[in-house]
């Protein structure tokens, strides 16, 4: 049995996506443990940039704290994109939540890190939590009490038809 040039194709790339995902996830401990390479000085300066940490005494603090918020992120967003179950929106609570946190870490002028992170996601709830549901709402309608949403459109509109015939049978 031969398998087609097209359906080679097609499996050599999904072998090739499929095989990314694990991989980055795999190295998450060593992305993480990148703040080791970070002087442990309050000042640093390279060729490239020169950088003072304002937050803690160190610039090896500020890393660990940034890696403490990116590696969570960094993992989020992985499954956020490789994720195929209907309720994959509601993963982007948690990224905002680290995104905040994230400029937080970043941002010179904060003196306090996770604290009101909490309250800037809840326009971002209030958002997705719903659509999630409604979209949960039309997949239990559909696959439990087999509801399709379409038919019920198409007699809905037969009824308006029918109302406005009986309507203007009444106006003559």
């Amino acid at each position: 049995m031969s398998i087609s040039p097209q359906k080679k194709a097609k499996f050599s790339k999904s072998l090739i996506l499929g095989s990314i995902a694990p991989l980055l996830i795999a190295i998450s401990p060593y992305i993480f443990y990148l703040y080791e390479v970070v002087p442990n000085q309050k000042v640093w300066e390279t060729p490239f940039f020169t950088y003072s940490s304002n937050f803690g005494e160190s610039l090896t603090t500020t890393a660990w704290f940034f890696m403490n918020k990116f590696v969570p992120f960094y993992l989020l967003v992985l499954w956020f994109f490789t994720c195929k179950h209907w309720w994959y929106h509601i993963i982007l609570i948690p990224i905002a939540m680290f995104l905040f946190q994230l400029f937080s870490v970043i941002n010179d002028d904060v003196k306090y890190i996770d604290e009101f992170e909490i309250y800037y996601i809840i326009p971002i709830m209030m958002v997705v939590i719903p659509i999630v549901y409604l979209i949960r709402i039309k997949i239990f309608d559909k696959v439990v009490y087999g509801i399709d949403l379409k038919e019920i459109e198409e007699e809905l509109k037969r009824y308006e038809v029918k109302d406005e015939n009986q309507t203007t049978d009444v106006n003559t």
